[in-house]
């Protein structure tokens, strides 16, 4: 929105609705909000307005939980396709006002929750709406900076770089650095890296690598010199959103999580430390086996989809840090703020290990690749790269992780169900079984999420 609409507006904007409508909602949600303050004035009675379908989740659902509390929802459709002019999105209908009867996506319903899904007050339907962020998961969770300018240079270019001296007398690699987006994980590796100049560096400071310099005033400046915000034109060197608290966060890490904001499969992969995530990524500030296992099981996979929202032609589910997984209730003892220790962290690290593994050899199988390094990507600690060995090139493309779990075989399904065993006896859920339904599980999750977030609040009144 700044971007389309400028720092003056966007600040006068927010500042009118602040309060209403949160900071990272869609610029549609603000008509949402105007309408529903005319409801609660009575100006109008009902309305009926069209979003892009990710209204039913992140900051933008904010906007309809305001709407269910003091104009209810009576008629909607959840995720229709819309085509106009050639594009094709996906979007909510939402009717919200003076109800007469209550319709979802073409059915009679008891009531329509903020998600956009049915619900039932008087026989405890679930309503995810009700799941809060917790302090345990706060910190944890970030997206990767968001470049706003072409940084991004290829991999044998920046290999080229690394071998050139400095006037600082420094090496290239501190300022050039592998880089992975959302297609780097769920493809194969782009071998894309990123002039990276970090959150503080002056431009007096970043004119002493050279090439990688003269580069971004090639490249960047230009562009950044047209843009609306002010610190994006003046700090034109470096990242749009560099992300001072992520990098903090992975100071003393040598790999963390990632998983892909938007994806079809919700996977996570590890990064080397050495690597910069892009905005199209989710990263867990976590180096733990542990930590990987419970965000890779069913458990949190169903919460992610029951909480998350929908993007693209495509309708795929997104990721998001404050919505999903600050919201997540991990088995106690093995929360983001826990050093993970114990019979139940050793048995999920251990299935963990094992389904990273077995994908790992899949996606590279030793008989077609090669794993590789210049001295210069060796001495700044960067990792290995994997090169195709000659014949291999084209079966080697298609060894990705869409491909992977489009498939799911029989091994990979077993190693999954190994995994959610472990995490199930660490929640204490000795009746779990693979055939348990989702709705169940996710009840059972939103009543611990709820338990810990009064925790939080009492523990916050008592601090005051």
């Amino acid at each position: 929105m700044r971007a389309e609409l400028g720092d003056e507006y966007t600040r006068a904007l927010r500042k009118q609705y602040e309060g209403r409508v949160p900071g990272g909602a869609d610029f549609v949600t603000y008509w949402f909000e105007k309408v529903r303050a005319q409801i609660e004035a009575g100006k109008t009675q009902r309305a009926g307005l069209v979003a892009t379908n990710s209204i039913r989740g992140g900051a933008s659902r904010k906007v309809l939980e305001r709407i269910v509390a003091t104009a209810p929802i009576f008629e909607a459709w959840s995720d229709e396709e819309w085509i106009n002019n050639g594009a094709a999105v996906r979007v909510s209908l939402v009717c919200f006002g003076d109800r007469q009867g209550t319709m979802l996506d073409g059915q009679p319903v008891t009531e329509i929750h903020a998600d956009l899904t049915a619900g039932n007050k008087a026989s405890g339907t679930l309503d995810m709406t009700q799941a809060k962020p917790l302090a345990e998961n706060s910190g944890a969770a970030f997206i990767g900076t968001q470049k706003t300018g072409a940084f991004d240079v290829p991999g044998e270019l920046a290999r080229e770089w690394l071998k050139q001296p400095n006037p600082n007398g420094k090496a290239n690699s501190t300022v050039v650095k592998p880089w992975a987006n959302g297609q780097d994980l769920t493809r194969r590796s782009s071998d894309t890296w990123i002039v990276d100049f970090g959150a503080d560096m002056s431009e007096n400071e970043a004119t002493l690598y050279e090439l990688p310099f003269v580069h971004s005033l090639r490249n960047v400046k230009p562009a950044r010199e047209k843009v609306n915000r002010e610190g994006h034109r003046k700090y034109w060197w470096r990242h749009g959103e560099s992300r001072v608290g992520m990098r903090k966060a992975f100071a003393n890490l040598s790999r963390y999580l990632a998983t892909p904001r938007v994806a079809k499969h919700r996977v996570f992969v590890w990064l080397s430390a050495s690597v910069l995530p892009d905005s199209r990524l989710t990263v867990i500030a976590r180096s733990d086996d542990a930590s990987f296992g419970i965000l890779s099981s069913r458990f949190h996979t169903s919460w992610s989809l029951a909480t998350c929202s929908w993007h693209g032609v495509g309708n795929d589910p997104t990721y998001n840090a404050q919505s999903v997984f600050e919201t997540f209730p991990f088995p106690a003892g093995l929360t983001p703020k826990d050093t993970p220790a114990g019979p139940h962290a050793e048995a999920i690290a251990a299935a963990a290990k094992q389904l990273n593994t077995l994908r790992e050899t899949w996606l590279n199988p030793p008989e077609w690749v090669d794993w590789v390094r210049t001295p210069e990507e060796e001495q700044a600690g960067f990792p290995l790269r994997p090169v195709a060995k000659p014949g291999h090139e084209a079966e080697l493309k298609k060894r990705t992780l869409t491909n992977l779990y489009n498939a799911r075989p029989a091994w990979l399904a077993h190693a999954h169900c190994e995994l959610d065993a472990a995490v199930a006896a660490a929640y204490g859920w000795a009746d779990y079984t693979p055939e348990m339904p989702d709705e169940d599980i996710l009840k059972r999750l939103l009543a611990l999420n709820l338990v810990r977030a009064r925790t939080d609040t009492l523990n916050s009144e008592s601090n005051l």
